[in-house]
């Protein structure tokens, strides 16, 4: 059997371990979409992020000139360019159809449509005929390409510069901070009330509210929607404030409630005999004091509201004048969902602000976290 002083270390090194895998889980994805919101869409859709400093090779098309530019040499008529056009890459093999781009060796001939063809490394090709082609168009050259990193902004261009998202931006203040604060000062009340006041069926009430926080906010979209459009606030900034108050205030009552029940008896107990009123020592002692706590929840239903799409669908739908930003960024995609370079940097630019808060307030989570669980004498 393991003494104290031995089995310590052991469960230190476990808890450690398992910190750093938790750590990397949510890291390397992250940091995976970072660094794709970054990369060049054709090489981002044939190579995994973690190539990204490596070069990869792509399948490509490139149309030969028309039959019309063949020119006649030694008594065979021959098409001639570069599948790169006026750029550079490196050929690294060709083919004749889509199904088989890689096929041939650069430098090797290929028969093709009544004709032979050969690739280059550098891209030059030519195509012989033994007589003068016929048609329109040139024929299409498939090859594999070997190219070197590619970086761009140009994914971050084209979602904050696309059309009305500075508009969506400021209708997600517009919903997110009213949304935020309304539900905090209501709940840091019903708090303060469910945990030093007496009054008949507090314990119910309490009970009600634990009930509330198992109950699918789905469920209540639809009714609320109907309610509101009966009082005549549907689609509208004020709906959706109620709505976002209504879903986050059991979880902001219950926590709050756990904080503030946990603060000294004796500081609420001189308040009451200096004559101070319930209102006098909840805005004097009580808020100064679960300041982290508030922050916490803060956060919390910050990022929640931040991100919402269901809700603000459902509350404010699609107007272009009151659109939020995680519906911008949804219409940005419309049909195109395999265009991932607009996903990753869109899923970046939605962050952007929940960092900030995030970062902003974190030593007031911690505090929040934390409080209470160490008593004082």
């Amino acid at each position: 059997m393991s003494t104290a002083v031995g089995a310590r270390p052991a469960l230190v090194w476990a808890v450690n371990i398992s910190v750093l895998l938790l750590v990397a889980i949510w890291t390397i994805p992250t940091l995976g979409i970072l660094v794709s919101s970054f990369r060049d869409k054709d090489q981002l859709v044939v190579s995994g992020w973690w190539t990204a400093l490596t070069p990869s090779e792509q399948s490509m098309m490139a149309r030969a000139a028309p039959p019309d530019e063949a020119v006649q040499q030694h008594g065979q008529w021959v098409i001639s360019g570069n599948v790169f056009g006026e750029n550079t890459g490196r050929v690294s093999a060709f083919g004749t159809s889509i199904q088989r781009p890689g096929e041939f060796e650069p430098g090797t001939s290929a028969e093709m449509d009544g004709g032979m063809i050969t690739i280059e490394e550098n891209g030059d090709y030519s195509i012989t005929y033994p007589e003068q082609p016929e048609g329109r168009r040139g024929e299409r050259l498939f090859f594999t390409s070997v190219e070197p990193p590619k970086f761009t902004t140009a994914n971050y261009e084209t979602v904050l510069f696309s059309e009305g998202i500075g508009q969506s931006f400021i209708n997600t203040m517009t919903v997110t901070i009213p949304a935020t604060v309304i539900p905090i000062l209501i709940a840091a009340y019903a708090a303060y009330a469910l945990s030093w006041m007496e009054f008949p069926g507090r314990a119910l009430l309490l009970a009600t509210i634990v009930g509330l926080l198992v109950v699918p906010l789905q469920m209540a979209l639809i009714p609320l929607l109907r309610l509101y459009n009966d009082i005549g606030v549907g689609k509208s900034y004020i709906g959706i404030w109620l709505a976002h108050t209504g879903f986050g205030l059991p979880l902001a009552i219950y926590l709050l409630r756990n904080y503030i029940a946990g603060l000294p008896r004796e500081i609420i107990e001189s308040a009451k005999v200096d004559g101070a009123t319930d209102f006098d020592i909840f805005r004097k002692i009580i808020l100064p004091l679960s300041f982290p706590a508030l922050a916490s929840f803060a956060i919390f239903q910050f990022l929640w509201v931040w991100n919402d799409l269901l809700v603000a669908t459902v509350f404010l739908g699609n107007n272009e004048d009151q659109l939020v930003m995680t519906g911008r960024l949804r219409e940005l995609l419309g049909s195109r969902g395999g265009n991932w370079e607009i996903l990753t940097a869109s899923a970046f630019v939605a962050i952007i602000v929940p960092i900030v808060v995030f970062f902003a307030l974190q030593r007031y989570l911690v505090r929040g976290l934390l409080a209470g669980s160490v008593k004082g004498g």
